[in-house]
């Protein structure tokens, strides 16, 4: 049996979450963290790993623009940790979309 993730849970209906964007590859929902007045993630609805998302972003980093525009229209920041070092806490590959505010050096 494959391990439980809470975003595909959540893809399947079967958790809650706030949905901002959703096609037949990718879903757009609000981050429970708040680390920003705009938290979004975006990934794609098929389950798969931080790095192989990263070897062709295609429609996934096509909408993470697109919601970043949208909803922080003076600037926002793309962020993806991979690895236990870097606090990935999800295996579901996904970006964070973060804006609303002047980010500064680092946020």
């Amino acid at each position: 049996m494959a391990a439980y993730c809470v975003f595909c849970e959540i893809i399947a209906r079967r958790s809650p979450g706030t949905i901002r964007y959703e096609d037949d590859e990718v879903i757009v929902i609000e981050n429970i963290l708040q680390w920003a007045p705009v938290m979004l993630l975006a990934m794609p609805k098929s389950h798969m790993a931080q790095q192989e998302l990263w070897k062709n972003l295609g429609r996934v980093g096509e909408v993470a623009i697109q919601m970043g525009e949208k909803f922080c229209p003076n600037g926002y920041r793309l962020i993806t940790n991979v690895g236990h070092d870097a606090m990935q806490s999800q295996d579901h590959a996904h970006v964070h979309i973060l804006g609303g505010y002047y980010l500064g050096h680092y946020a």
